[in-house]
């Protein structure tokens, strides 16, 4: 019933392990795809990520999955980006030069400024990339994040950040030296900055709350073989 896009990134198998551990419960299966199909025989599609931005979106392309994923998009299946994965759902990055994503969501992907300084702590400049847990301030009300208390803290692993057109798509920010869109939905995408597969009970509430999201949504799509 859902599809995890393989495209050769290097959290895959973490990031379908979580998902099958709240699937099993809800009864969806999950399926890993490699392959040029018809995403929409699915509910629901999930793009992982970890690593550059522009080896991530060249190896995409390469399997010639852009198509299809862009595809099942237009067809307006729910689609949830996760860390890269969320950054490729954007227009460009300035990540090693200028790389154009995938248009989904309106917006850029920048590189955190250098020598931020930390808020908490006076006199302490912020690393980059930031490595560790931090909180999400919900923005807006989403299913995505139901049960997830405001200021919930989640794992992040990144040295680039979204920066939206649209800051009505905001659904949570997180401050990191600057405040920035970490939780984000564009009509039927979504995209999650932290890593859910390792931010414990509340990355595996987010999951199984877009599953549940995927279950109640009618879609016309067939089954997935």
């Amino acid at each position: 019933m859902i599809a995890i896009l393989d495209y050769g990134v290097g959290n895959l198998r973490s990031v379908y392990k979580s998902f099958e551990t709240v699937a099993i419960p809800l009864g969806i299966p999950v399926d890993i795809v490699d392959h040029p199909t018809d995403l929409t025989r699915w509910r629901a599609v999930v793009l992982p990520g970890q690593g550059a931005f522009g080896d991530s979106v060249d190896n995409l392309r390469a399997q010639q999955l852009e198509k299809p994923l862009l595809d099942a998009v237009e067809a307006g299946l729910p689609v949830l980006g996760i860390c890269v994965g969320m950054q490729l759902l954007f227009d460009q990055s300035e990540e090693m030069g200028q790389h154009e994503g995938l248009h989904i969501i309106p917006g850029q992907v920048l590189r955190f400024p250098e020598k931020m300084g930390d808020p908490t702590a006076q006199g302490r400049v912020l690393r980059v990339p930031q490595i560790g847990w931090n909180q999400l301030h919900q923005h807006h009300t989403d299913d995505l994040l139901a049960g997830v208390p405001d200021r919930a803290y989640a794992y992040f692993a990144h040295s680039y950040y979204c920066q939206p057109e649209q800051p009505d798509s905001i659904l949570a920010s997180t401050d990191y030296g600057i405040d920035y869109a970490s939780i984000v939905r564009y009509k039927n995408a979504w995209g999650i900055q932290p890593h859910p597969e390792k931010s414990h009970t509340v990355g595996l509430r987010i999951l199984a709350n877009f599953m549940r999201m995927v279950v109640a949504a009618p879609v016309e799509a067939t089954t997935a073989p």
